[in-house]
């Protein structure tokens, strides 16, 4: 898109978006005129970000809501505090990466990393659901991680209880989400649903690249200096959270495609990938899905 279309009337819910890509996601979905709500565990920090919305986006509609993804019991009151009709489109962009060898559990007993970046969204959506079928065409818009595409999931060890290592965790938990979004659109189509489910990621995104959003975000000179060199590959999480803004506001992008930066999926503008060779498996993504559904206790099933 060369420019970005009016959405006065929509709202769009981005979970994460108090910071990183996710700020600036909800930054310039703000700029169409929507009313767009950051999910975030931090009230601090999620009024710190529509500040500096607002400071960037004159007469901004944007709000929050308390979202803590790796509590599973707390996102029915999630989805119901939103306090609207109608939900044009959810960006699950929120994720966490921890330092350190140790593996830990959330308070439902599941993996951090798998339990914060896919179950939460996994249950989130179920939860969602009817708000976004109540809105014309609405979407779902599930972030990834250039950082999954050489992973494999293990449907044997998705909480790594045998193999844990941070950021191959990580990666993995991504990938699971990647297999969500397009599961979910694959359920959406059998169903008649007119919710559509794309995939994207960010590719290469550096905080050393991004523009500074003071408090949310300031970059050093020295920053900007040490970042100069990785430009000619990489780029900054402004740019990152192209594909996702794209998927929610483009009409011609289509339920089940994937989406990342144009230049050897790392920056640039977004285009439609194709699919990579795991994500083409729908027999992992649906196992996948009945063993979420059995963690979470729920599942994400449109009306028919």
């Amino acid at each position: 898109m060369s420019q970005i279309p009016s959405a006065a009337d929509r709202v769009y819910l981005v979970t994460g978006g108090n910071a990183g890509i996710g700020y600036f996601t909800a930054e310039q979905l703000a700029g169409t005129g929507a009313t767009v709500v950051l999910g975030s565990r931090s009230a601090e920090r999620a009024q710190a970000a529509v500040d500096a919305i607002r400071a960037r986006v004159p007469g901004a509609r944007v709000r929050t809501v308390g979202l803590d993804l790796a509590d599973l019991g707390s996102l029915r009151s999630t989805a119901d505090s939103l306090g609207v009709q109608r939900l044009d489109a959810v960006v699950h962009n929120a994720g966490v990466l921890l330092e350190g060898p140790e593996r830990r559990e959330t308070g439902d007993g599941n993996e951090v990393h798998f339990a914060t970046n896919h179950l939460g969204h996994f249950a989130l959506t179920h939860w969602l659901l009817p708000l976004l079928e109540a809105a014309p065409a609405a979407r779902v818009v599930t972030v990834g991680s250039f950082a999954a595409k050489s992973e494999r999931l293990d449907l044997n060890d998705l909480q790594s209880r045998a193999d844990y290592r941070a950021k191959r965790t990580y990666g993995r938990s991504k990938l699971a989400q990647m297999y969500f979004g397009l599961e979910l659109d694959r359920r959406l189509r059998a169903a008649g649903s007119r919710v559509s489910s794309v995939v994207v990621h960010p590719g290469g995104a550096l905080d050393s690249l991004t523009p500074s959003r003071p408090p949310v975000h300031v970059r050093t000179r020295w920053a900007s200096l040490r970042g100069s060199a990785a430009a000619l590959v990489l780029q900054g999480k402004h740019a990152g959270a192209w594909p996702a803004v794209r998927a929610v506001l483009d009409p011609l992008v289509v339920g089940g495609e994937l989406w990342g930066p144009r230049v050897f999926g790392l920056r640039g503008r977004p285009h439609r990938e194709r699919l990579w060779a795991q994500l083409e498996d729908a027999e992992t993504a649906r196992r996948l899905w009945e063993t979420s559904a059995e963690l979470t206790g729920v599942a994400p099933a449109p009306a028919v």
